[in-house]
């Protein structure tokens, strides 16, 4: 009766909370995007910086092409201090929805690449003591931000959480932008939920459904059912 009590309780508070929108990151392979493919998640993002997980243009041309995305996911491509022409070839090559900026890429080289590519464009920035200077400086030009984890030589993927208290602050700012707002970094199955509390507009996870350094569908199942 008290396990009921509980899990009725749990279930109550979630009907209540606001479903994030969810960004499941990092699909290296065929078998990656197929299991996020059919997840029914609204965004699925692919790295093309230097990272463990990077894919070329070629591979997600056809892995779109052969299994284009269902539920009206978005597909979201990742990018660390790209050359302006990098970046176009990119984009004449895969149909990408969102462009997510990972480096210390500069408010006119996002003004410029928004005017060159007509594309969402997410701002990550890293959480820090200048973090919410940085969000400030894109106001304006950024249609979106994700707030992760930096270590030193890492731009992302981390595995690693910041200090969650400071996510208010994020959201305010970001509140005052009109503009969605991510999380990210150290996101897993046994955590996501503490996120709920947040009333949050995104999570971005990677790792956190990774088993051998693939995606395992058991831990993309279980995060997107406790996400209710």
């Amino acid at each position: 009766m008290e396990l009921m009590k509980k899990e009725l309780s749990v279930c109550s508070v979630k009907k209540f909370m606001r479903k994030p929108d969810l960004k499941l990151c990092g699909n290296r392979s065929l078998e990656d995007w197929e299991s996020v493919r059919v997840s029914g998640v609204p965004y699925a993002g692919f790295i093309f910086a230097n990272s463990v997980r990077r894919v070329t243009d070629e591979q997600v041309k056809v892995w779109l092409n052969d299994y284009p995305p269902l539920n009206d996911t978005k597909i979201v491509g990742v990018f660390v201090n790209p050359e302006l022409e990098e970046l176009a070839q990119t984009v004449s090559e895969v149909p990408l929805d969102v462009l997510q900026l990972h480096g210390s890429e500069t408010p006119a080289f996002v003004a410029k690449i928004k005017q060159m590519t007509g594309k969402t464009i997410w701002k990550v920035i890293h959480h820090g003591k200048s973090a919410l200077d940085e969000m400030k400086r894109f106001d304006g030009v950024a249609d979106g931000y994700v707030v992760d984890t930096k270590l030193p030589g890492q731009w992302g993927g981390t595995g690693k959480r910041f200090d969650w208290d400071s996510i208010p602050s994020y959201q305010a700012e970001a509140v005052s932008q009109k503009v969605p707002l991510f999380i990210a970094g150290g996101v897993k199955v046994d955590n996501v939920q503490e996120l709920l509390s947040y009333q949050l507009d995104g999570i971005d996870v990677s790792s956190g459904i990774e088993t051998n350094d693939r995606k395992d569908k058991a831990k993309m199942n279980d995060l997107i059912e406790r996400l209710g």
